[in-house]
């Protein structure tokens, strides 16, 4: 998903491709995904998973060192959560009939349309 990123940019120039931070759950603090994230320069914040705290203090020194974790910058991630939830509310986006990705990113617009229109 963070390929498709295109963030155009205000006058000439391309778009940008690479966030300036990234907030995810739990699922993503595998180690493929935290390296990928390392290896592009972008900031993350990323919660542990309690077995691997846990095999990180069985290793010991061996464990490694905590990844950080910024709890304030996470809480704002439940804005983006909470207008998800409002998107599913759609039955088509949220069971998403449509096949085809560009019929989808239109339902999922016609969605957010209605929402905003709502508000």
């Amino acid at each position: 998903m963070l390929e498709k990123i295109r963030v155009p940019r205000i006058g000439p120039g391309r778009p940008r491709r690479k966030p300036d931070s990234l907030a995810a759950d739990k699922a993503y603090s595998n180690g493929p995904c935290r390296e990928y994230l390392r290896r592009r320069g972008i900031r993350h914040t990323i919660p542990d998973k309690t077995d691997s705290q846990a095999a990180r203090l069985r290793k010991g020194s061996r464990g490694g060192r905590l990844p950080g974790f910024d709890e304030e910058r996470y809480k704002k991630r439940n804005t983006v959560e909470r207008a998800i939830n409002r998107l599913k509310h759609s039955r088509a986006v949220a069971t998403r009939y449509d096949k085809r990705g560009y019929v989808f990113l239109g339902t999922a617009t016609a969605a957010v349309l209605a929402i905003w229109l709502r508000s």
